[in-house]
């Protein structure tokens, strides 16, 4: 119905926006990751939104990029996932960490969101699956997957947040071993 704002922003109170639309002054829900891209108050700004209907309420949210509606609109479809706990995991996580978590079936990324406890993650996984996620190599390479997965839950046991165990991993030969990649990551984090 109400696809995309522009206009003026008014207020921005995390995370709620107040943007005036010649006159009309729209109140927006948004991730945590659209709020730290938004412009200074008073400049113009322009989100991709997605109206809410609900039996008390219309409620409208916003995002900077079509990939963050897309990956919004796929949580809201899961069964317990409302609109805040989906707001609370694109908040939580970027995109393309949740497609690696979706992919790499880790559930332990996922709980580490607000809001989302085991069963919720598990529930996540399996919905998503096929639908969210990135694959990692070629086709037919779900060994690589494996250890991917193992050197970045090592990682991220080590104390490394999913960005720089992230970071680590893209650094690895293809064919690195488990134990070899682990060695390789923390030389490579240590360097950072």
């Amino acid at each position: 119905m109400i696809g995309r704002l522009s206009g003026i922003l008014l207020e921005k109170n995390p995370p709620q926006l107040l943007i005036d639309c010649n006159g009309v002054g729209y109140e927006v829900g948004v991730p945590m990751s659209t709020f730290y891209n938004l412009p200074g108050l008073g400049e113009k700004v322009a989100l991709l939104t997605h109206l809410a209907i609900r039996e008390d309420a219309h409620v409208l949210y916003g995002f900077g990029t079509a990939e963050e509606r897309n990956v919004f609109k796929q949580l809201i479809k899961i069964s317990g996932v409302g609109a805040r706990t989906a707001l609370s995991i694109l908040s939580g996580m970027s995109v393309q960490d949740l497609a690696q978590a979706i992919t790499m079936q880790e559930a332990g990324r996922l709980t580490k969101v607000p809001g989302i406890g085991k069963k919720t993650a598990e529930r996540l996984l399996l919905e998503l699956k096929g639908k969210l996620g990135a694959d990692l190599g070629p086709v037919g390479s779900h060994h690589a997957s494996d250890v991917s997965g193992d050197i970045l839950n090592a990682l991220i046991a080590l104390g490394y947040s999913d960005k720089e165990a992230m970071l680590a991993l893209k650094q690895l030969p293809a064919d690195a071993s488990v134990s070899d990649g682990i060695k390789l990551a923390l030389k490579a984090l240590s360097k950072l």
